[in-house]
């Protein structure tokens, strides 16, 4: 496997990276946080699953629903996704993750 990653300050630039990539009309997104880390991966290549970009921050979020106001760069705890002028964030905090677990290695060789 493959992997880019781009850095960033903070979780909230995450979210308006990701909310740029959205599909239009989707206003539910996953995140992870996992081992100390904040990020998506995104295949690259997406027929032969051999690269990905990871967008990170160093960090951790809880809750399970983020609600994500782009113009105030700000997001808070909500229980259910109801506006649609807002994004919304879904926090994966998964056991396991195979994938980021590689991701990660590599970050972290590269950064020492």
């Amino acid at each position: 496997m493959d992997f880019e990653f781009e850095e960033f300050d903070s979780p909230e630039d995450i979210f308006i990276a990701m909310s740029t990539m959205a599909p239009p009309m989707k206003n539910i997104l996953p995140i992870n946080s996992y081992k100390g880390y904040v990020f998506s991966i995104i295949p690259l290549t997406p027929a032969s699953g051999n690269s990905y970009l990871m967008i990170y921050v160093k960090g951790k979020l809880d809750g399970k629903l983020l609600e994500f106001d782009m113009n105030l760069k700000k997001f808070k705890n909500v229980e259910s996704a109801e506006r649609s002028d807002k994004i919304y964030f879904v926090v994966l905090t998964p056991k396991s993750n195979t994938i980021a677990d590689a991701a990660i290695r590599i970050l972290e060789k590269k950064s020492t």
